[in-house]
This record gives structure tokens, C-alpha cells and sequence, in this order.
């Protein structure tokens, strides 16, 4: 496995769904009816947490194990907005047995409105 590199910069995109959104709910417990009830578009407003979950699939797909996370929310994501996450290494410092890897997040909605902001700090094992 390559470890990831200062620099580097990984996308994803997703849209969730409305049972994206109700099995989240599930499974968090939160249940709170601005998740569970349409708006007047027939949306569902996306749990933040949910939405925080495609910097966490970057991280896996770079084989990194999260230490810490910190987001910050800037605007709602709703059920049929595409949602573009790009996550970018800021530094990688090499140990012993790993890599300790600091990663910087910006997710936007289709109308390129920056939705969540984050900091993400993880190793990589050697």
C-alpha cells in the first residue's frame, strides 16, 4: 500500500435518499421529525452527521483510520442534492510503525454552496 502524500486530494460524490436519511435515523436514534417529515419540496433535511460520513469514505478508501474529526455545518443538505466532498492531505509524518496523516475537508452542493468544512487527523499503518 502507497501512503498517502502531502498534497493529495480525493473526491466523492453522493445524493442521498430518503431512505438514506430514515435508516440513518435508525440506526443514530435521531429521529427528530425535520428528518423524518417532508418540506413543502417533499424533501428530507439530511442528518449532518450523514452527510459527514463522505469525508469518512475517503478515509477509508486511503486506508486511513480516523483519530479525530472536527466539522463545521454551513448550510443544509437535503434529499436529492448531489453533494461533492473533496478531502485534501495537509501532512503526512512518518513513524516507526505508521503514518500519521491531517487532512482538510470541503463538502459543496450542486449550486457549489460549501455545505461542511472539516478537520480530519489519522494514521495509515505501515
Amino acid at each position: 500500500m502507497t501512503p498517502p502524500e502531502e498534497g493529495d486530494t480525493r473526491t466523492v460524490e453522493r445524493t442521498f435518499t430518503s431512505e438514506d436519511v430514515r435508516q440513518f435515523a435508525d440506526l443514530s436514534g435521531d429521529e427528530q421529525p425535520r428528518h423524518l417529515e417532508p418540506d413543502e419540496e417533499g424533501r428530507l433535511l439530511v442528518h449532518g452527521l450523514l452527510t459527514a460520513t463522505l469525508p469518512t469514505e475517503i478515509g477509508a478508501d486511503l486506508q486511513v483510520l480516523g483519530r479525530s474529526m472536527a466539522f463545521d455545518f454551513h448550510a443544509p443538505v437535503y434529499t436529492g442534492e448531489t453533494v461533492t466532498c473533496e478531502m485534501t492531505v495537509e501532512s503526512v509524518d512518518e513513524r516507526e510503525d505508521r503514518y500519521d496523516v491531517a487532512a482538510s475537508v470541503t463538502c459543496r452542493n450542486g449550486d457549489d454552496e460549501t455545505v461542511l468544512t472539516g478537520e480530519v487527523d489519522g494514521l495509515v499503518w505501515k
